[in-house]
């Protein structure tokens, strides 16, 4: 029975690393907020990974029956995160027009209470299509046994602990980059969270097609 438990715990949480991948969220999560400081980009992680949790958790359990109450596939949500995720690559890239704007407009962008801890950081780039697919099918393969979705939620709260760790751990990457590099490294993780958005869409088309 032990065995079983731990089977069903290590399977859940070596799905979910590959999906959710703490240490490229970290990445992410150090050019989105290098410019603000430790006690904000604490706040923000923390905020993420309780969101992220309680998202996913929901979604494992319930995600299936909704998705199918309204109509709504697998490939829709794919395609969806996305395109949503392209929005947040197009600020990374261009910087919201950080390079055009005078030192009062900077001074009153830092000020903003402008939070990214829902969107783009909980969700899509840790509760992502991606993930959210993973937890529909891990509860699928449970079949209702109340071992495994312990097991499965245990798997989940590893998961996000050590992302949160990871986002915690990135503030020093951040205070190594400085202003030129947050602006050089800020923009390259924009491509690779257009390339990711992209990924989520092409995935989500494929298996349209595959179905249809």
């Amino acid at each position: 029975m032990l065995s079983q438990f731990t089977g069903e715990f290590l399977y859940a949480v070596v799905a979910l690393f590959v999906i959710i991948d703490p240490v490229g969220t970290a990445i992410l999560f150090a050019g989105l907020t290098v410019h603000d400081d430790a006690a904000k980009r604490r706040s923000i992680a923390k905020r993420a990974s309780v969101i992220s949790f309680v998202v996913l958790l929901i979604f494992g359990l319930a995600g299936e029956k909704l998705l199918r109450l309204l109509g709504i596939g697998i490939p829709a949500l794919q395609i969806a995160g996305g395109a949503l995720l392209f929005l947040s690559a197009k600020d990374m890239v261009t910087a919201k027009g950080e390079l055009r704007a005078t030192d009062e407009e900077k001074a009153a962008a830092s000020n903003t209470t402008e939070d990214i801890s829902v969107f783009p950081l909980a969700i899509p780039l840790i509760a992502g299509p991606g993930a959210m697919t993973t937890m529909v099918l891990l509860h699928a393969k449970a079949n209702g046994a109340p071992g495994a979705i312990f097991a499965i939620s245990l798997g989940l709260a590893a998961l996000i602990v050590a992302t949160l760790v990871a986002m915690l751990s990135a503030r020093a990457l951040a205070r190594l980059m400085g202003t030129t590099g947050a602006s050089v490294v800020g923009r390259v993780l924009g491509i690779l969270v257009a390339a990711l958005a992209a990924q989520f869409i092409l995935e989500g088309l494929q298996t349209a097609l595959h179905l249809g």
